[in-house]
């Protein structure tokens, strides 16, 4: 492997938390990067985490070839938390060009004026207002601070047509709301607090688990269709109430079945902890009978492609402005399908898998902040460093294998390559799959950086 940036810009501003994700410009099939960024790390709605931004967030595309087209700054009432706003590229109207939408705040002067909150969306070619509709507010439901601020805006495809989604909830009340491409309501979805069955993710994968063209959102393990809103199953309805910290779908390509993998965090006299649900929702397996599971992923590790899935189970968590930090860790690895424990020779905290030769098999990028950026392949071995934090890894350039963006404190960013990289008929069909464009654009709403690797 080469490992070298193959792309370096700079955003002239520091940098303590930065989103990406690819975006469409038009028929010519140019693509660009629209970054999300602020000089303060991530600020969480929760009350133990938040704490007073000394930053403003900020907007910028720029080109592959390393232009930035232009950058927007959203001041001090916007909130820089990816709970507070998220941000995301979709062709709603599908003409080629993916419009940018994010939640905006109309006071300046009240950060937390939920009142005042819009859904916006610019022109991605000049970073201009083309509309803004009223964010749908849900204080009245007498929420905290932390179940009040939890925006999410994705999107999926109906057939021939487009649904955007916006959502609101992660722990308590949840609501989903579908809109036409001309920006009508399509659906409105509901879920109670007392209701049976999980609450939402920090994850919201899209999938088409029936393959009949119709994707669905997992919110958090309810599959929910695009097309009208409608749930079609909630994995172990009558066990778990909790929080799912990872949801990831994953595709078995040797039978084509589609899977969800998922590591649950809340209501701890729930078991099991970590599971893995068919495409109807019935468990195939389960393990870890106690704990709070942070973090996963699914990746291919194992000999002939074969999918493992982790789990990382903590003690505690702190975050704050200086980072956000894990305590008193456990690690769990599995063959994905069985759920057979498996032992890797290497620690596996930290990691994003990515495939930067294009050979089916997925390196590591010890990429999540605070980490040192060391790039491992399948058996621990390092193969060079990205030296900063991952906030993106998939195939968004025109080079073969995937590439990882990277952002550095002095304001620099880099996208990483294999220079040799070679894709496989494998790699090609995985790139090429509507799920994998789907979900790379989710890297500006949550934490959905592990989902194409269970693609």
């Amino acid at each position: 492997m080469d490992l070298q940036p193959v792309l370096e810009v700079s955003l002239s501003s520091p940098l303590g938390q930065l989103r990406a994700l690819p975006v469409s410009m038009g028929a010519s099939g140019q693509r660009a990067i629209l970054v999300a960024y602020c000089a303060d790390f991530d600020v969480d709605p929760y009350i133990e985490m938040f704490f007073f931004p000394t930053d403003t967030l900020k907007l910028a595309l720029f080109t592959l070839d390393g232009d930035i087209l232009w950058k927007r700054d959203l001041g001090p009432g916007v909130i820089p938390g990816v709970w507070f706003c998220p941000v995301f590229a979709f062709d709603l109207d599908r003409d080629g060009v993916d419009e940018v939408w994010f939640v905006n705040n109309t006071d300046p002067k009240h950060p937390l004026g939920i009142s005042h909150y819009v859904l916006e969306r610019l022109d991605p070619h000049t970073g201009e207002t083309t509309g803004r509709w009223p964010w749908p507010n849900h204080a009245g439901y007498g929420q905290s601070l932390s179940h009040t601020f939890r925006n999410f805006i994705l999107g999926g495809q109906v057939g021939d047509t487009s649904t955007l989604v916006t959502a609101q909830g992660t722990y308590g009340d949840m609501f989903l709301q579908g809109w036409n491409p001309d920006m009508t309501p399509r659906w409105e979805h509901h879920i109670v607090k007392d209701e049976p069955g999980a609450r939402g993710s920090h994850m919201c994968a899209i999938t088409d688990l029936d393959d009949d063209g119709i994707q669905e959102v997992m919110w958090g393990e309810r599959c929910i269709e695009l097309d009208s809103g409608r749930e079609l199953f909630c994995a172990d309805r009558h066990v778990y109430r909790g929080h799912s910290d990872i949801v990831q779908p994953v595709r078995d390509d040797a039978s084509g079945r589609w899977y969800i993998y998922t590591c649950r965090e809340s209501d701890p006299e729930a078991t099991p902890r970590v599971a893995l649900f068919d495409a109807t929702g019935r468990r195939v397996w389960g393990d870890v009978d106690h704990g709070h599971m942070d973090m996963g992923w699914v990746a291919r590790l194992g000999d002939g492609h074969r999918l493992l899935a982790m789990a990382i189970r903590i003690g505690r968590k702190t975050c704050g402005p200086d980072g956000r930090f894990h305590y008193e860790r456990d690690e769990f690895v599995f063959d994905a399908l069985t759920g057979k424990p498996i032992s890797l020779p290497f620690s596996v905290y930290g990691t994003l898998p990515v495939d930067l030769d294009g050979d089916g098999y997925h390196e590591l990028v010890r990429g999540l902040p605070g980490q040192d950026g060391a790039v491992l392949d399948r058996h621990g071995n390092e193969l060079g460093r990205i030296g900063g934090t991952m906030a993106m890894g998939s195939q968004f350039m025109d080079h073969p294998g995937e590439q990882v963006l990277a952002y550095y404190p002095d304001g620099t960013i880099r996208i990483w390559a294999d220079r040799h990289a070679e894709d496989t008929p494998d790699a090609l069909r995985r790139y090429a799959h509507p799920c994998y464009a789907a979900n790379q654009r989710l890297t500006g709403v949550g934490y959905n950086l592990v989902n194409l690797g269970g693609l």
